[in-house]
């Protein structure tokens, strides 16, 4: 074999595992940004319902849901906003919204659709999204929720 064709062919391997590799990172590495809006949604309810299902906790995720119950506020230490979201998996998560940090969503009822980005915490009943705001430290990721046009944040 010819040194150039050999320098080709090693180049052409190289090429494709460094391919295969960054696949694979951007399969298993957890994402402290947002992804795009449409991507990120669809992605996020599979990295939630495996999340569910493997009672893992921690995970920055972006998803949307249906809001099918809103809670009283949680005015034990920190102020949260509460409802609960049906993903189009069929999962539920409670969203416990800061809104010591952030805006109240004004006006939200059940059968309305909200978006988010916050950080999933396990539970037996789906789980937990919070960190639904920025972080006044800027040690956390930011979150946000999006409702009727607007992102709060």
């Amino acid at each position: 074999m010819g040194m150039r064709r050999r320098a080709l062919l090693l180049s052409l391997t190289f090429a494709v595992a460094v391919l295969v590799l960054a696949g694979a990172l951007a399969v298993l590495a957890p994402s402290g940004a947002a992804p795009s809006a449409g991507e990120g949604a669809r992605s996020g309810v599979v990295t939630l319902r495996e999340a569910y299902r493997e009672h893992r906790s921690g995970l920055q995720v972006e998803a949307r849901g249906e809001v099918i119950r809103l809670l009283p506020d949680d005015d034990d230490g920190s102020r949260h906003q509460r409802f609960i979201l049906r993903l189009s998996s069929g999962q539920t998560v409670l969203i416990a919204h800061n809104i010591d940090l952030a805006p109240r969503l004004e006006g939200l009822r059940p059968g309305e659709t909200v978006a988010f980005f916050g950080e999933y915490e396990w539970n037996p009943e789906g789980g937990v999204v919070h960190w639904t705001h920025h972080d006044p430290g800027g040690d956390h990721p930011s979150g946000w929720l999006e409702y009727q046009g607007r992102r709060y944040h």
